[in-house]
């Protein structure tokens, strides 16, 4: 069994950047993506694509 510190510096090294430090973690906008995207030569335009998103009712939207 791991000690109580132990447990902490565990959970702080491995939960995701907004739990550890908080909103100032969280870069709002399409910037970051847009440049992936032209890096790997803009592959979302090779394809149509639907993306579905959302809480509830994917899987029926998508089968309609």
């Amino acid at each position: 069994m791991i000690s109580y510190s132990e447990t902490v510096r565990y959970l702080n090294t491995t939960l995701p950047m907004f739990s550890r430090i908080g909103q100032v973690a969280i870069k709002a906008g399409l910037d970051n993506i847009i440049a992936l995207c032209k890096a790997l030569g803009d592959p979302q335009t090779k394809f149509p694509t639907i993306h579905i998103a959302g809480t509830n009712g994917k899987g029926s939207t998508s089968h309609m």
